[in-house]
């Protein structure tokens, strides 16, 4: 009966003890995450799930300027076109994609594996840690999708024609760059604090 009564007296103690311990716990870890995120946001940017979207993007984007580049190269006879019927062989093979050495095509390609790549640099809070090498990832991302907007507008004003993965890959470009606009601003705001001139 003793010992029934001690028993009684001391586990609500414990309880207590435990109680405390989940709610330090939960602060810290509430504290890291805010410590994680840029005082302009609610959420961190430089997150894998952030990050992530723009990484599966950029390897669709990979995968598209690379087929539209064999068929530019003559590896391939025919590229798939569901909406404006040989449209895109005039526009692959016009004036405007052979402005350049090579294959304006194979540009997207490399584009879209830097996008890739810079991407793919660095931790989940780089935005802090590696602020250039964001401006860098926000630099080649905003210059891929302002040339991808620019040959989209080029096709019907100087081809007179369509192509419907080269308008994809474009749009592909534009969203990703939107994405990426809060990492970089982030960045933009600890450079800031540190008073780097930019």
């Amino acid at each position: 009966m003793v010992a029934d009564a001690h028993r009684k007296t001391v586990a609500p103690e414990k309880l207590g003890a435990v109680v405390r311990v989940r709610r330090t716990v939960f602060r810290r870890r509430k504290a890291q995450v805010r410590d994680d995120c840029p005082p302009t946001l609610d959420f961190n940017p430089s997150a894998l799930r952030e990050r992530f979207t723009v990484l599966c993007l950029s390897a669709i984007g990979l995968g598209i300027a690379c087929y539209l580049a064999a068929y530019q190269l003559g590896f391939i006879a025919h590229v798939w076109e569901p909406f404006f019927g040989n449209g895109s062989g005039k526009v692959l093979h016009s004036m405007v994609s052979r402005m350049l050495p090579v294959p304006d095509a194979s540009l997207g390609a490399l584009g879209y594996l830097a996008d890739f790549a810079t991407c793919a640099i660095g931790g989940i809070v780089r935005w802090r840690t590696m602020p250039w090498m964001v401006f860098f990832y926000g630099a080649v991302v905003a210059a891929v999708g302002a040339m991808a907007l620019l040959l989209a507008v080029l096709q019907p004003l100087l081809v007179h024609a369509g192509c419907t993965l080269c308008l994809t890959s474009a749009g592909l470009s534009i969203v990703i760059a939107w994405l990426a606009r809060h990492e970089v601003f982030a960045s933009y705001s600890v450079l800031r604090e540190r008073n780097y001139s930019l």
